[in-house]
């Protein structure tokens, strides 16, 4: 057993065993699903090559509903082949701050996540936060809190700082145990999960509801429509061909931006939406967030009426 992740190793004690990595999480009433191997992207099938059978008999069921933490499964789907942990970080009661490195081509000293962490606690009056820790293959920092009772939180991208984004209701992080081409995801600090931090808390609680001034009459069932266009532009998304990643992300946020103006739709849950979505069919953090609001802005400026759209 290591000490710091009590994860079993295989008979040449050169590399964790995945199965285990995945239990550990699974025993701490995280649930878990895999992940291609060696790799940050869920294994589990797109909605357009669901076979309508088994858990999809009823629809097709996306990664977050699937995450489980059933030895039996578990064990069945990582005897198979060794993916990756995904940690659902929703059902787990988890916000996951992750703190990460500035790109390759940043100035040299730019500040990472943890110093833009350590900025944001100096100014808060408060200290850096003791809780489970994972280092990142990459060098970044996973911080591991419990959710707070009553609130659900989204994911997040940078609205804490510059390189700090938080993953909750909606997201997922690579479990430790799990490996890239770059290193393996290794807990750092085995503190227990501490809870959220209420001035953390504070900060990423969604703003109160403001007053929309393009609110349009007529808005039959304007929410549940609003609603049912974000997923099906998330689906969207993630199915889109790899060269058309970005410009797929940018049509289906400039299609859902009309409901963002009309004030059927938070702008902040379109935004996490298809932040989720974006990250999922392999674009970055940056890429993402960038297309996202520049599409939603371009479109909250050339929205119509919505009784002539």
């Amino acid at each position: 057993m290591t000490q710091s992740t009590g994860i079993r190793r295989d008979h040449n004690g050169s590399r964790p065993l995945l199965v285990d990595a995945a239990l550990t999480a699974a025993d701490r009433g995280w649930p878990i699903f895999p992940l291609r191997p060696g790799s940050k992207t869920p294994a589990l099938h797109r909605d357009d090559r669901c076979p309508r059978t088994g858990a999809c008999v009823g629809g097709h069921v996306k990664w977050e509903q699937r995450a489980t933490t059933d030895e039996a499964v578990i064990v069945r789907c990582w005897s198979h082949k060794p993916y990756n942990v995904g940690l659902a970080t929703g059902p787990a009661g988890l916000i996951v701050v992750d703190l990460d490195m500035p790109k390759a081509n940043s100035s040299q000293g730019a500040p990472d996540g943890a110093d833009n962490l350590l900025a944001l606690c100096e100014r808060a009056g408060q200290p850096v936060p003791a809780t489970l820790t994972v280092r990142t293959p990459s060098g970044g920092i996973h911080l591991y809190f419990t959710a707070p009772d009553g609130i659900r939180l989204g994911n997040t991208a940078g609205k804490l700082a510059p390189l700090i984004d938080t993953r909750a209701h909606g997201g997922y992080v690579v479990a430790a145990g799990s490996t890239t081409a770059s290193g393996i995801y290794e807990v750092t600090d085995p503190s227990p999960v501490a809870e959220l931090p209420v001035w953390l808390l504070a900060l990423l609680r969604p703003p109160a509801p403001r007053s929309v001034c393009l609110r349009m009459p007529g808005a039959v069932r304007a929410g549940s429509a609003a609603r049912a266009a974000l997923d099906a532009e998330c689906d969207a998304v993630r199915q889109a061909p790899a060269k058309q990643a970005n410009n797929t992300l940018n049509r289906s946020a400039f299609k859902v931006g009309r409901f963002v103006a009309w004030g059927d739709l938070p702008r902040e849950e379109a935004e996490e939406a298809f932040q989720a979505a974006g990250e999922d069919r392999g674009l970055t953090v940056a890429e993402c967030r960038a297309t996202i609001r520049s599409a939603l802005d371009s479109s909250a400026r050339t929205v119509r009426a919505r009784e002539t759209a």
